[in-house]
C-alpha cells in the first residue's frame, strides 16, 4: 500500500521557519523524483520545488527561491522542505507528490500558516 505522509506544519510567525518531512513507503522511493506542492484557500495547486530521484537536480518556483531547500534521503525514504524566512503568502496546505514514468501519488497534506 503506497503513503505518503507529511508532517512538520504549524503556525510560524513571518520570518520564521519550518521544516517539512514526508515519509514514503510502498514503492521504490528511490526511482521517484520528488515534489512539493502547496494549495492556499481559492487557489490551484502550485509546484512549490521538486528533486530528482538521485538528488543531484532540483528546481524550486520563484517564489520561494533562496528560502526553501528540498532535500531528501534515500535510505530512510524521506523527502524535507526546509522553509526559511516565511512570508504570509507561504500559506496553504503543503502536498508531498511521487512521480515516475505514469505513477504519481500524493499525500494527505500539512497545514502551513504564516501570521501574527
Amino acid at each position: 500500500q503506497v503513503q505518503l505522509v507529511e508532517s512538520g506544519g504549524g503556525l510560524v510567525h513571518p520570518g520564521g521557519s519550518l521544516r517539512l518531512s514526508c515519509a514514503a513507503s510502498g514503492f521504490t522511493f528511490e526511482n521517484f523524483f520528488m515534489n512539493w506542492y502547496r494549495q492556499a484557500p481559492g487557489n490551484e495547486r502550485e509546484l512549490v520545488a521538486g528533486i530528482r530521484a538521485d538528488g543531484q537536480y532540483t528546481n524550486y518556483a520563484d517564489s520561494v527561491k533562496g528560502r526553501f531547500t528540498i532535500s531528501r534521503d534515500n535510505a530512510e525514504n524521506k523527502l524535507y522542505l526546509q522553509m526559511d524566512n516565511l512570508k504570509p503568502e507561504d500559506t496553504g496546505l503543503y502536498f508531498c507528490n511521487a512521480k515516475w514514468w505514469i505513477s504519481e501519488y500524493w499525500g494527505q497534506g500539512t497545514q502551513v500558516t504564516v501570521g501574527d
